[in-house]
C-alpha cells in the first residue's frame, strides 16, 4: 500500500470531513483542510493535535463555488506541505426539493456546488499530481449516483452520477501512471446533510462510516462502496429494482 503523508480534504469543518480527518490524524498523516467556516476549522485543528501531536495540520477558509479560490488554496497548501499525496475531493450540499416546485435556486446551488464546484477541485488537484507525476485523487461520490431519487434527492442523485462518470474518465486518462484515482460511494451515514431525515435504512454513525471510507481510501481501489456491508451488495439490487422500491428510499 502507497503511504500518503500529506493529505487535503475539503467540506473539512464538519460532517465526513471533519470524520476523515481525524481518522487520518490517528494514521499519522499531514492535513490540509478547508472549509467555509474557519471558527471550525481552528477547533478542528486543535483536536487533531491533541489527536496526534506529531503531524502537521495547516488550515485555510474556502468557498469551492469560488473557482478561482479553489486553485489558489490548493496551490497555496502545495507550498506549506513541498508535496499533495493525497486531494479528497469531499465539499458538496443536498439542499433541494421536488423539480418544477418552485425551489429552481435551491437545486441549482446544489448543482453548481456538486458537480461543477468538484471538477473545480478535481481540475487543481490533477494539475499539481500531473507536474508532481504522483497522487492519489479522490471523490465523494454517494450511494444515490447508481439510480435516480425523488424529491430533494433528485438534483444531489443527479450531480452524485456526474460525479461518479467525471472521476471514472479522470482515471482512464491516468491509467498506467502514478497517478491513482478513486471514487468513493458512501451509504447512509449520519452527517449534517441528512441530520434532520428520522428513517433511513442502514444508517450508521459518522465515526463508523468515516473508519470505512478512509480504509476504502487507502486500498486506493477505483471504486468503493462503504460500509462495505450492505452496500458493496446492495448497490447492484438497488441498479435492477423497480422505480417504485427506489421511491420508497427517498
Amino acid at each position: 500500500m502507497t503511504i500518503r503523508q500529506n493529505i487535503l480534504i475539503t467540506g473539512a469543518s464538519s460532517g465526513l470531513g471533519k470524520g476523515m480527518a481525524i481518522e487520518f490524524a490517528k494514521q499519522g498523516c499531514n492535513l490540509a483542510l478547508c472549509a467555509r467556516r474557519l471558527d471550525l476549522l481552528e477547533a478542528l485543528q486543535a483536536e487533531l493535535l491533541v489527536v496526534n501531536p506529531k503531524i502537521k495540520v495547516f488550515i485555510r477558509p474556502l468557498d469551492v463555488n469560488d473557482h478561482d479560490g479553489v486553485f489558489e488554496v490548493f496551490d497555496r497548501f502545495k507550498q506549506d506541505l513541498g508535496k499533495l499525496d493525497r486531494v479528497v475531493v469531499n465539499a458538496g450540499m443536498g439542499k433541494g426539493a421536488s423539480i418544477g416546485t418552485g425551489f429552481f435556486n435551491a437545486n441549482k446551488q446544489t448543482a453548481i456546488t456538486n458537480f461543477v464546484s468538484a471538477l473545480a477541485q478535481c481540475e487543481a488537484a490533477m494539475a499539481i499530481f500531473r507536474a508532481q507525476n504522483s497522487g492519489h485523487l479522490v471523490t465523494i461520490s454517494s450511494i444515490s449516483a447508481v439510480r435516480g431519487f425523488r424529491r430533494a434527492m433528485t438534483v444531489y442523485a443527479a450531480t452524485k452520477a456526474g460525479l461518479t462518470s467525471m472521476t471514472e474518465g479522470i482515471r482512464m486518462d491516468v491509467m498506467n501512471t502514478p497517478i491513482k484515482v478513486t471514487c468513493v460511494h458512501p451509504g447512509f451515514i449520519r452527517s449534517e446533510i441528512n441530520e434532520k431525515v428520522e428513517k433511513v435504512p442502514f444508517i450508521v454513525d459518522t465515526d463508523v462510516g468515516c473508519r470505512a471510507m478512509v480504509n476504502a481510501i487507502n486500498k486506493e481501489k477505483a471504486v468503493a462502496y462503504v460500509p462495505r456491508w450492505p452496500w458493496s451488495l446492495l448497490h447492484w439490487v438497488m441498479r435492477i429494482a423497480p422505480a417504485s422500491s427506489i421511491r420508497k428510499m427517498s
